[in-house]
């Protein structure tokens, strides 16, 4: 959207230097009679009546104006901030995490299970399940990973007990939550795969926890969870745990296979076959063929003590149960080692529903600070939305002041004096007072969409107030006293600056208001642009020409005063 308002921008840039000026001396022939409407004639009376109000009372208004803008500063602190707001995409997308030992007949009992249960709420269209890796590949997992595709009905054809998606979501929550031992995450399909981009886990946020050793990365990680489980607006919480793989440990004894005159690869070999099969032949179906592979029935190879009777056949045709010849046990150990930039880390995923995301995320690194202590070289980063939050955040903190030292340049160049450039540049402070408020009221979290809002915001605002200083400039050096010169032009710039303004509020209020899918990633640049836009008319000709007069008397007082000590030392 900010590309599309920039472009917009330059286009009308271009009209304005072209286009305009041709249709003008082709339609505009002739004398032309100019009339105001009732609605601006009121406007206007009611204007003057109250800028000369304000020029008499010059330290009421700046003390208002100054008041508004820290009260707005105070209220930054109660904005909550997200990376960019979700998208409405009419679909659930929920991730069950099964443990990692489980069967593939269990798992596949249970997903049918939680099919079932979304079939129960009269919102959910259809459901689409997928368990374990996709056909592509493109996913390793195992299926103790399950994953469902839930389409919902349009929302006004939901109960009216479930007046938002969270409420829903909060109720399948309580349903889903009864089956123990699954880890559940709601997303949507879109959100998910760009989520899952950032976090770089199965998850909207991730806290990676990194260090060496697995099984004090697992103590740890626990420790991590239990604290965000007090961490009020945390969801769909979890542990991706690295352990919990059952290995079978097949220990040979070389001593004892050189008693029976057997090699280690002896041993081995009928391990291999007996387990993990032997291909013996090929089988051709036309022209496709395949190896043909035998091993023994499960019955023999099912567990540790079936395993330890596998029978090996000696040089002198003896046959020896295996579990004299290896120490065989059953072990746990790895089932994934997560890494990044060749360290190990073990991941926490988190969700943030039903407050901002910044704040969640602060609380809970204080509260991790303050309960979990971590070994030497081990550390905590956090991923996914707050991590771009943050990253853009120090960005914007470089942009942002090096927009407003151009836009003075510019202006300086425009006006030719410092001190009215400088008065120009008070329309950013008026337009963020209406951003902030706007942002507040409607519950509308700082988000990157809002922060671009602001950047144009302050353009279009600071053309108003150009438009306003340069008109007092003219009339002053055409001989006009300050007072005159500054009611003349706020009489004659009302309309241009009120047009600017609000043309602007209007053709953004659409967007400001929208509710449909897709409707969220315009709303937060909209609103900024529609309350800032109000505020900054209002005290762009109400304040700034109180602001001109005191400043202008200042000057002249002061060189009133230089010319005295001038002319007394002389």
């Amino acid at each position: 959207m900010s590309l599309t308002y920039g472009f917009a921008l330059s286009g009308a840039l271009l009209m304005a230097f072209t286009l305009a000026p041709s249709l003008c001396s082709l339609l505009l022939t002739g004398s032309m009679r100019e009339e105001e409407m009732p609605v601006v004639r009121g406007i206007r009376r009611t204007y003057m009546k109250a800028l000369h109000w304000a020029l008499e009372h010059e330290m009421i208004v700046i003390g208002l104006a100054v008041g508004l803008f820290v009260l707005a500063l105070v209220a930054v602190p109660f904005l909550g901030g997200e990376f960019m707001p979700a998208l409405e995409e009419g679909n659930l997308w929920v991730r069950a995490t099964m443990p990692v030992d489980i069967s593939f007949e269990q798992a596949d009992r249970l997903t049918g299970e939680v099919r079932g249960i979304f079939r129960q709420f009269p919102e959910v269209t259809n459901i689409v399940s997928q368990l374990g890796r996709p056909d592509d590949g493109t996913d390793p997992t195992s299926f103790f990973n399950a994953e469902f595709l839930v389409n919902l009905k349009p929302h006004k054809e939901w109960r009216k007990e479930v007046p938002t998606k969270e409420a829903l979501i909060a109720e399948i929550e309580g349903v889903l939550g009864k089956i123990p031992g699954v880890n559940f995450n709601f997303s949507q399909v879109i959100q998910d795969n760009v989520q899952e981009a950032m976090s770089g886990v199965k998850g909207e946020n991730s806290i990676k926890l990194f260090g060496t050793d697995l099984a004090l990365l697992e103590i740890k990680a626990s420790e991590i969870e239990k604290v965000m489980q007090q961490v009020p607006g945390v969801k769909d919480l979890g542990v991706f745990h690295l352990t919990g793989q059952p290995n079978l440990l097949i220990k040979v004894d070389r001593e004892a296979c050189a008693r029976y005159g057997l090699l280690v690869s002896d041993v081995n070999t009928v391990i291999q076959a007996a387990i993990g099969g032997q291909a013996v032949t090929r089988v051709y179906e036309g022209e496709r063929w395949f190896d043909l592979v035998v091993r023994f029935l499960p019955e023999y190879r099912q567990d540790v003590e079936a395993i330890s009777n596998i029978q090996v056949s000696t040089p002198d045709g003896a046959r020896i149960p295996l579990k004299q010849l290896a120490a065989i046990s059953l072990q746990t150990g790895a089932f994934i080692i997560y890494r990044e930039n060749n360290e190990r880390y073990i991941p926490i995923k988190f969700s943030v529903r039903g407050r901002d995301l910044e704040s969640t995320v602060k609380e809970a690194e204080a509260m991790i600070r303050k309960q979990v202590t971590l070994p030497e070289r081990y550390r905590i980063e956090w991923h996914g939305e707050y991590d771009q939050l943050q990253d853009e955040k120090k960005r914007l903190a470089t942009i942002v002041p090096l927009s407003l030292v151009l836009i003075l340049f510019l202006v300086f160049l425009a006006v030719n004096s410092f001190r009215d450039a400088v008065l120009v540049l008070l329309a950013v402070p008026f337009a963020l007072v209406g951003g902030i408020f706007s942002l507040l009221l409607t519950g509308t979290e700082f988000s990157i969409s809002a922060a671009v809002g602001f950047i144009s915001l302050f353009g279009v605002a600071i053309q108003g107030g150009l438009i306003l200083v340069v008109r007092i400039r003219d009339l002053m050096e055409e001989g006009y006293d300050l007072r005159t010169a500054i009611l003349t032009s706020a009489d004659v710039r009302m309309r241009p600056v009120l047009m600017t303004t609000l043309a602007a509020a209007i053709g953004l209020l659409p967007a400001a208001v929208a509710t449909g899918i897709g409707a969220q990633s315009q709303q937060p640049l909209a609103r900024v642009v529609v309350g800032g836009m109000l505020t900054s008319a209002v005290l762009i000709l109400m304040v700034l020409p109180v602001l001109y007069q005191l400043l202008h008397r200042w000057e002249n007082r002061k060189q009133e005063e230089a010319a005295e000590s001038d002319a007394t030392s002389v």
